[in-house]
């Protein structure tokens, strides 16, 4: 491979990335594309002829409404997370992308979240804290008249809805860590489905139309989620299981089909089974990744986004009655043949740990050797902590690794796709647990070829928190670095974070008014005086999340020490860096940062 064919974590940024949002019965794909530095709405017909139809200042997303050539677009303001709706009409088709002075208004008022959760023929419902600020209540406001109803205020941080008719199923945050509480709404009656301090976690919850009863993913009394159906005396049928892997469960409109995904080694697996949860019919995927599926109003067509280690996203159509799959976008085709070649496919390694655990890990190796860069190690944390380092399309592991150095990217305990057991093993006050375990990775490097004395860790959100408890509570191990959105301080990040997000994480961290001395003994302020690393941070100044000045004091108290440290501030960013400018400015200098303080001394 010449050097014009080598890539660089620039022409990585550069590539396109692609999701889809929805798919009418005709075939339309209402997709997301970045290729204008964030994520804008895009048309595509049956065809395959792209149309742009948004060009807004931030990242957006959409639903068509059915049988209507109009698109509810959701969107922010410099990563605020206050969701607020608008309307664009598609009939005709625009002749350039709109900017957000030319969509119509329809839900917004900027102090608060109006998130999309559905659409009807002339309905829209969404969710939202306008009440209060903290809890969430569902809405359903009619598109002509701007008449609304409310379907669900029973309080609550509500993250899910399932409506069919006036019939809502919410699923909230519920007392116990990582773990969810689904209740229905039925003929003005509340009842609950699930026990509010029953430790398990239930997603993709979906009422069986025209019934009080819901299927979902659940792990209620089992390690790992399968599908279950849970009708309205509270009677439980298991569909489909696995002793080895969650499954997740996406049902079609009509109840026809369940689309069922299998969580394996960080990848996802589909294929369709009846409504008793008998297979029908398996579907192959090009690649092995992790997929947004979106059904169409009528059942008749399921959309498909795909992304991988080795492509930003590709868009398929399924046929749910033959399983056939069409490739729409193909997300390598921006590639040339040397360069799709370089893309590094990980492998899957697990670590031992010091209690006899494995960490499960995902190994990018260089794709070639670079010098004075040979068995420098980057160990990139996900963030969370509820969530999963996956199989997906990462243009900073993808860049590390093209520069040289052995990436590894692992599931600490406290992750998700590894049972309700490895995923419990970091509540509250076994926090530092999970902390412990990048210890032991570190003495696993040299069996992945990399030099023990030159390691580097790399986060964003938890995984920003996760660097800096490592570097401060385990200090003299590493080489360097660099945190991305994260928290200093446990006890000022509760203080401070946004109100309707307090009690949620109280509930996995520790809570201010019971747990404050142990947040401050797992918070990496507490042992500054240990820390000597050479740091790099970067953060949105509109984090509603992780708020600026937990990387603020951690600059400060550095600078007060006289250890090396960058603070790379972007003042139109969240909770992270939504647009392609500004991770072209802060992603290449990390990693160069990264290769200064990891070369071998000639």
């Amino acid at each position: 491979m010449g050097d014009d064919e080598r890539l660089t974590i620039i022409d990585l940024l550069q590539l396109t990335s692609w999701t889809v949002f929805d798919i009418d019965a005709a075939g339309r794909l209402l997709a997301g594309s970045d290729a204008g530095g964030s994520t804008q709405l895009v048309e595509i017909d049956p065809d395959g002829v792209h149309t742009p139809l948004t060009a807004l200042p931030g990242a957006c997303s959409g639903r068509y409404l059915p049988g209507q050539r109009r698109v509810v677009v959701e969107h922010d303001t410099d990563g605020n997370e206050r969701s607020q709706l608008s309307l664009l009409t598609v009939d005709p088709l625009p002749d350039k992308p709109v900017d957000l002075q030319g969509l119509e208004p329809f839900v917004r008022d900027p102090a608060y979240i109006h998130a999309l959760v559905d659409v009807r023929d002339d309905e829209v419902v969404y969710r939202t804290n306008r009440r209060n600020g903290v809890d969430f209540d569902v809405l359903v406001r009619h598109v002509g008249t701007g008449d609304e109803r409310t379907l669900y205020d029973a309080g609550g941080m509500v993250t899910r809805v399932d409506v069919d008719g006036d019939t809502v199923a919410v699923t909230l945050a519920s007392s116990q860590p990582c773990s969810s509480q689904v209740r229905m709404v039925r003929q003005g009656h509340l009842r609950d489905v699930t026990a509010p301090d029953d430790h398990a976690w239930h997603d993709t919850v979906t009422i069986v139309p025209g019934t009080d009863t819901v299927v979902m993913s659940s792990n209620h009394a089992r390690d790992f989620r399968s599908v279950v159906r849970v009708d309205g005396e509270d009677r439980w049928q298991t569909l489909v299981a696995a002793d080895d892997h969650d499954l997740s469960v996406v049902p079609s409109p009509d109840g026809r089909h369940l689309l069922v995904v299998r969580h394996i080694d960080g990848a996802h697996e589909l294929a369709l089974h009846a409504p008793d949860g008998q297979l029908r019919t398996p579907i192959t995927l090009p690649r092995r990744g992790v997929v947004t599926p979106v059904w169409s109003p009528e059942s008749n067509l399921l959309a498909v986004g795909l992304t991988s280690p080795t492509s930003p996203g590709d868009i398929l159509v399924v046929d749910p009655a033959t399983g056939q799959v069409r490739m729409v976008v193909d997300g390598t085709a921006q590639l040339t043949p040397a360069r799709r070649a370089a893309l590094v496919e990980p492998v899957s390694a697990g670590i031992p740990t010091r209690d006899g655990e494995t960490v499960p890990c995902l190994v990018y190796h260089p794709p070639a050797p670079v010098p004075g860069l040979a068995g420098s190690v980057v160990v990139n944390i996900h963030g969370g902590p509820e969530s999963q380092a996956q199989r997906q399309f990462n243009a900073v592991n993808q860049g590390l690794a093209a520069a040289g150095h052995i990436v590894l990217v692992p599931n600490v305990r406290g992750s998700t796709g590894y049972g309700k057991r490895w995923y419990s093993m970091d509540d509250v006050r076994l926090r530092l647990e999970s902390v412990r375990d990048l210890v032991d990775i570190r003495e696993w490097v040299p069996s992945a070829g990399g030099d023990p004395q030159r390691v580097a860790l790399y986060g964003g959100s938890y995984g920003g928190y996760m660097v800096l408890a490592a570097l401060s509570i385990h200090p003299g191990l590493w080489a360097a670095g660099v945190d991305i959105v994260g928290i200093s301080s446990l006890v000022t990040f509760l203080e401070n974070t946004s109100d309707y997000r307090r009690a949620h994480r109280e509930r996995e961290y520790g809570s201010l008014a019971h747990d404050r001395d142990f947040l401050h003994e797992a918070s990496p302020l507490s042992y500054l005086s240990a820390m000597d690393t050479p740091l790099f941070v970067i953060h949105g100044a509109n984090d509603p999340r992780v708020p600026l000045t937990e990387s603020e004091q951690i600059k400060a108290a550095l600078d007060a020490k006289g250890v090396p440290c960058t603070l790379r501030v972007y003042h139109d960013e969240g909770h992270g860096l939504a647009k392609r400018a500004n991770r072209l400015d802060a992603y290449p200098a990390a990693l160069a940062f990264l290769a200064e303080q990891l070369r071998r001394p000639e």
